[in-house]
Parts: C-alpha cells; structure tokens; sequence
C-alpha cells in the first residue's frame, strides 16, 4: 500500500511540474520585431538581395546547398554614394542550416568593414526569433571590431552562428579582403 501512495505522488507531483513549465511560445509577440526591423532595413539598402528578411526560409533558394543557392541574389557589390570613398556593400551566399537559411551583407568603404547586416536568418518560430534577436546584433558588432570573418560564435546560437559565419566568408571572399 505504501508503494501504491508513494507512486501515486510522484505522478501527480511530475504532472503538475509538466504542466506548469512554461514555453517560449508564451512570449511570441515581444520578440519578432527585432528581427523583422533589422532584416528589413538591410534588404532596403541594398538593390541585390533575394527576399525579405522576415522571411527567412521562404526565399527562391532556401532548399539549395550553400553552395548552390549562390547564385540568386548574392550578385556581388553595388555602389553607394559618388565620393572618393564610395561605399559597396557584398552579398554572401544564402546558407541553409537546419532551422532556416542564414545570408548576410558587408559593407566596405576604403578597404574597411563598415557595417554588417543580415539578410535572411531562421524567424518561423518564436525560438528562433528569440535567439536571433540577440545573437545577429553581436555577430554583427563583433564583425566590425574583428575586420574579418574570424570571429566567435555566439553561446546557444551555434546553427545560426555556424551559418552566418560561412556566408560572412564568402562576402569576404567576393569583396576581396
């Protein structure tokens, strides 16, 4: 009988722990504007991009390999402003990764890395949109600060990371440095 009471316990007790964990789903709202702003900003400046950064996984080559999805959209450079300095930005290769493809775009001003954004990176649920929200800022800075694609990843976001550092490769490769 003893055994009966202490079972019985222990499964009430691991149901109600079950049932009150929480989810990230419960925090889905707060979290997708981040991304969506940023994506959306990099894709305006830039006339080669592939899609919209919301929509990370739904663009023309999401399926393709890395290496085979290169070729729409990541054209290569455009030119900014007319001074002696002009500004380029570099497309890299759109990178499937299992949560969603990953690209992202340099620009280059004097043989210098002046801005990094993303194009594309994994938002179809709110995890990803979690972690992207503050792992695509640091990755970004940390491509400033370190001049090249020899940068760290980040802790918790290493698909992202992983994929976000081959197509910051292949930018660097097409620009050059």
């Amino acid at each position: 009988m003893r055994r009966i009471t202490l079972w019985a316990l222990s499964t009430i007790t691991t149901l109600v722990l079950l049932f009150s964990y929480h989810t990230s789903t419960s925090s889905a709202g707060a979290l997708a504007a981040p991304i969506v702003a940023q994506a959306g900003a990099a894709s305006n400046g830039s006339g080669s991009s592939s899609g919209s950064g919301s929509s990370g996984s739904s663009s023309g080559s999401g399926s393709g390999s890395s290496s085979g999805s290169s070729s729409s959209g990541s054209s290569g450079s455009s030119s900014g402003s007319g001074s002696s300095s002009s500004t380029k930005t570099y497309n890299g290769d759109s990178v499937m990764t299992r949560w969603g493809v990953v690209q992202v775009q340099i620009s280059v001003a004097g043989g210098k890395v002046t801005s990094a954004n993303v194009l594309q990176v994994p938002s179809d649920n709110p995890r990803d949109q979690e972690i992207n929200s503050y792992a695509v800022p640091i990755l970004n800075q940390e491509v400033v600060s370190a001049q090249s694609a020899n940068i760290d990843m980040v802790s918790g976001a290493t698909v992202t990371s992983d994929g976000y550092l081959q197509s910051l490769q292949s930018a660097f490769d097409k620009a050059g440095l």
